[in-house]
């Protein structure tokens, strides 16, 4: 079982995808399993479309969006089918406790392997300019702030990074033997 995670716009999304089809592995990205949700969700309580950022958005969808990943991804393992998850995961890479309890509600206790996504700060930049996506409005606005808001910080668990500015093969590859 493989869990990239990254900061916004760090390409986990394109990694990940890359990564699942060289595994023959499901891709189960968040954005993609809970997005339309999490966009009635901000509708509901008034914030902008997309805009994940919203306190408001977050404080009422960080728990299901998770739990719809997390059960998915354990519906897929259970069938026999491997997976690869795609998300921020802030909380589990930030906390040992949090990562083991992700593997264990896997049935993967010390199996799953995390690719963290990165790159530099101006490519990050570059990249959330150039997808015009509502959900990036926050970032780009205060663009120092969140780059010293700790999102590119590394995980605090084992992790393997993978620098998204340079080619993807040899690090699919690698992620493979792992």
């Amino acid at each position: 079982m493989y869990v990239v995670a990254g900061a916004p716009a760090t390409g986990k999304s394109v990694f990940g995808a890359a990564l699942a089809r060289a595994a023959g592995a499901a891709p189960l990205d968040q954005d993609v399993l809970t997005g339309p949700l999490t966009a009635v969700v901000a509708a509901l309580v008034g914030a902008a479309p997309n805009d994940l950022d919203d306190p408001r958005v977050r404080a009422a969808t960080r728990t299901a969006t998770y739990d719809a990943l997390l059960d998915t991804a354990a519906g897929c393992l259970a069938a026999g089918l491997p997976v690869v998850l795609v998300a921020p995961f802030t909380a589990e890479r930030s906390d040992p406790g949090a990562w083991a309890a992700l593997e264990a509600r896997l049935g993967a206790p010390g199996g799953a392997v995390l690719a963290w996504t990165t790159c530099p700060p101006a490519e990050v930049a570059r990249r959330l300019a150039a997808r015009g996506s509502p959900r990036d409005r926050r970032k780009l606005a205060d663009l120092d702030g969140f780059l010293r808001s700790g999102a590119l910080d590394p995980p605090k668990v084992p992790h393997v990074v993978v620098d998204t500015t340079a080619p993807l093969t040899p690090r699919i590859a690698a992620m493979l033997t792992r």
